[in-house]
């Protein structure tokens, strides 16, 4: 990809923030440095098959004063974030941080060392501990603890213990209650869309450079190692729970529906640090997260932070997260967990404010003003979340995609629109005509609206996509969101050179593996062809031997639903399974005919009924079409 300078519009945006903001405030970077140990030379992590899964060093350009090309707030943001190395938090307690997209936390314990958050890839985790040991001992891992229920806080375990060690009890897993399940359904279920707009989210397919990804804001980018998953031993269920591991006492606080559906705080009263897991870190963080979610409730987000004050802030001298850098002494905790738990309140009730004044999510987005306290605060900048897609998530939550007006209930699909659209202005060169006018006043906004429009009527016109291409460049430019700045990079890219599909997935084998049968049937519900299987109906019986459990799947009207069942009488087929995770096996053809009395599968009946169903499944695309209408 070519990219182009940025506009007079953006080199007078980005000298007027950097007169705007308090740069010479160095608190951070002095927090950020604090309690250096080492540093990985080179920083760069590799699979075994000599794959890089990790290199911090792509960033070493993060140097200086920004350039034009980067949102001087976005790149002062980077240089924190992509800080790599063991750091020690207090005395027994460290964090090897820049390894992936998140933390890893080291507790020292009596025999050995506790390990929270163990990154997205298995390598990357393995490569931290490596490094923690090499300075402070080859401690055996004695426990393992999961803040919550996203992938770049579970996905390495396997990089610092082993399922063999976790099921013969030598280290506990704790986590939060429900965390398999919220982890699997949502990379599992939605993994496919998720995964693709990831892709866009972290721009896994730009150069990393001052014209193309400089960072995420929470951290730099995600890894793409090998993502595992061992299921949690030691549920936390309730607030006030202790649990002692390896001699090192922890307090728990439950947090769920915050950052994620399954989260939670604790407190180390021996070493009177608290960790905040993914709730309050050194940005405003997502309700609804680009790559797609459930929308997060800011309200319950901003009273669990209040809790966490009364809990322990009188009682801790260091409060650490899972992305970001510690924060230290209490009055310090103090003040930033209340702008934190302000910033969320604040955006919550405002929005309700004036939803209830008849205001839809986009208006409410542009309205919203921040209070000085709040806007000055380096930690409620908009580096990954921002005010205004939160605002709009908050709308969503409480009244959904419809804004009340009657003109909006039943609107023509996106292309259907644009062609009218652009035959109501007078043909695409005439659009394209006038929107260059506009790109060139700097009214980047308007120029990428319609030009979407000209794309989406005719995704061949060279001149619209030239310069739409070259309208998300400008905006990436001057975001102050890494998200948004990757989001409008990366369709730039894919305008100029085509779809690059979705560099990595988190839907791995250890995922799928902690499907219940269940989870397991409603996976392949969604990826019925509903319209191709009108007219089928068939019923399969699956007895699983290994727990006696036994469900009946029908489809039928496009639908496949599954129930228990007490008996096999009146089925198609009747498939009798030592495990419930053979069966994807099965589905996916990778167990054949031949493998399955090898494999102590049985089958009863038709056994075409396996191929019937087979036949009309529809998995997802990880190639689908974003900037244009069809994929190309």
């Amino acid at each position: 990809m070519t990219s182009k300078d940025p506009s007079p519009f953006i080199v007078e945006q980005q000298a007027g923030l950097k007169e705007r903001w308090p740069f010479a405030d160095t608190q951070d970077f002095e927090d950020a440095r604090r309690g250096l140990i080492a540093s990985l030379d080179p920083g760069v992590i590799h699979a075994d098959d000599g794959r890089v899964v990790w290199d911090n060093d792509a960033y070493s350009f993060l140097s200086g004063e920004a350039p034009d090309s980067v949102n001087p707030s976005l790149w002062r943001q980077s240089q924190l974030a992509s800080m790599q190395g063991l750091f020690e938090v207090v005395a027994g307690i460290y964090q090897v941080r820049g390894f992936d997209l998140s933390n890893i936390t080291f507790v020292e314990g009596d025999t050995g060392v506790i390990v929270i958050d163990p990154l997205i890839s298995a390598e990357t985790a393995a490569a931290a501990l490596a490094l923690y040991r090499e300075h402070r001992g080859d401690r055996p891992v004695t426990g393992v603890i999961y803040t919550h229920s996203h992938v770049d806080h579970f996905g390495g375990v396997k990089g610092v213990t082993t399922q063999e060690d976790v099921d013969a009890g030598r280290v506990p897993v704790l986590a939060p209650e429900g965390l398999v399940e919220h982890a699997v359904a949502e990379n599992v279920y939605a993994g496919t869309a998720m995964s693709r707009r990831a892709g866009y989210m972290y721009g896994a397919a730009l150069a990393k450079g001052p014209r193309g990804q400089v960072g995420a804001g929470l951290g730099q980018t995600t890894s793409t190692g090998t993502v595992t998953l061992i299921r949690p031993t030691v549920d936390i269920t309730t607030t006030g729970q202790v649990e002692v591991v390896d001699g090192v006492t922890i307090e728990f606080q439950m947090a769920p529906g915050t950052e994620a559906p399954a989260e939670m705080h604790f407190f180390f009263p021996d070493y009177h640090a608290l960790c905040m897991a993914e709730n309050a870190t050194h940005n405003l963080h997502n309700l609804l997260t680009l790559r797609g979610a459930l929308v997060r409730d800011p309200h319950v987000w901003s009273t669990y932070l209040t809790e966490a004050i009364d809990l322990y802030a009188d009682r801790a001298d260091v409060a650490f997260a899972s992305h970001h850098w510690p924060t230290w002494g209490r009055d310090r905790i103090v003040d930033y967990l209340s702008v934190q738990r302000d910033l969320y309140g604040y955006l919550h009730d405002q929005t309700l404010r004036m939803l209830n004044q008849g205001m839809t999510g986009p208006e409410i987005a542009e309205a919203m003003t921040m209070p000085p306290a709040l806007e000055n605060a380096w930690s409620t900048h908009g580096y990954y979340g921002s005010v205004s897609h939160n605002v709009k998530a908050i709308y969503q939550r409480y009244l959904g995609w419809f804004d009340g007006n009657p003109a909006h209930l039943w609107q023509h699909p996106p292309v259907e629109q644009a062609i009218r659209y652009v035959e109501f202005m007078g043909g695409a060169d005439a659009v394209v005509e006038k929107a260059r006018a506009s790109f060139d006043d700097g009214d980047y906004r308007w120029v990428a609206e319609v030009l979407g429009h000209v794309v989406f009527a005719d995704q061949s016109h060279q001149g619209a996509r030239q310069l739409l291409a070259d309208t998300y460049e400008q905006l990436g430019y001057g975001a102050e969101n890494g998200t948004w700045r990757n989001f409008f990079l990366s369709g730039a890219t894919e305008l100029r050179d085509g779809a690059f599909g979705t560099p990595v997935a988190t839907s791995a084998a250890d995922m799928v593996a902690q499907l219940t049968p269940e989870m397991l049937f409603d996976a392949l519900a969604i990826q019925v062809d509903g319209p191709r299987a009108w007219d089928l109906e068939l019923t399969i019986d699956l007895v699983f031997t290994d727990d006696g459990a036994h469900y009946r799947l029908r489809l039928a009207n496009g639908v496949l639903t599954h129930r228990r069942v007490e008996s096999a009488d009146g089925a198609d087929l009747t498939v009798r399974l030592p495990h419930h995770a053979q069966l994807v096996g099965v589905v996916a053809g990778v167990i054949g005919p031949d493998d399955m009395a090898a494999q102590g599968i049985e089958l009863t009946g038709d056994a075409s009924a396996i191929q019937r169903l087979v036949a009309v499944l529809d998995p997802g695309d990880p190639d689908f079409a974003i900037v244009t209408p069809e994929k190309e």
